[in-house]
């Protein structure tokens, strides 16, 4: 959905994730957070762009210089869906992602992987975002929240937003 708002407002599109992973699945938050912290301290230095992704020891950062945020806070059966979906075309197709990392079946029962973070931290996710956007630190953003998939393709399509 980011590419696309950028893509249609003709905006830099920044991806978190390549920011984030280094080669063999090196979480820079991990390893580096000082150089993650700086990368993407740089990507928004830029007038204008637009995000994606949600990294805590980046957020502040990141909203309080953003304008509107766009929360697709979809069911868990939806983020499971599209996940393990992702992960099975990803593993099949050997896509490549950041920094040459492809998906590798053996990395699946992880708590790292994609698949069982979104499930296990689903919930307190979603209870840590409305608590946030709820409190007076982040006023400066318009926020939409968007429940359904078909939602956030109507919000594209009907983008009218001036930069």
């Amino acid at each position: 959905m980011a590419k696309r708002i950028a893509s249609k407002l003709g905006l830099a599109h920044i991806e978190l994730d390549s920011l984030h992973w280094e080669a063999g699945w090196q979480a820079l938050t991990q390893t580096n957070p000082g150089e993650f912290i700086r990368r993407v301290s740089v990507a928004v230095s830029a007038e204008n762009w637009v995000l994606d992704g949600n990294y805590g020891v980046v957020r502040k950062l990141v909203w309080s210089r953003g304008t509107h945020l766009i929360w697709l806070d979809y069911s868990r059966s939806v983020i499971m869906y599209r996940v393990i979906t992702r992960s099975i075309v990803r593993a099949v197709n050997q896509t490549e992602l950041w920094a040459g990392n492809t998906e590798n079946w053996r990395r699946w029962l992880r708590p790292s992987h994609p698949i069982t973070w979104a499930w296990t931290t689903w919930r307190r996710r979603r209870r840590q975002l409305e608590e946030l956007l709820q409190g007076a630190e982040y006023k400066n953003l318009v926020v939409l929240r968007i429940l359904r998939p078909r939602e956030a393709a109507k919000v594209v399509d009907e983008l009218r937003w001036s930069v």
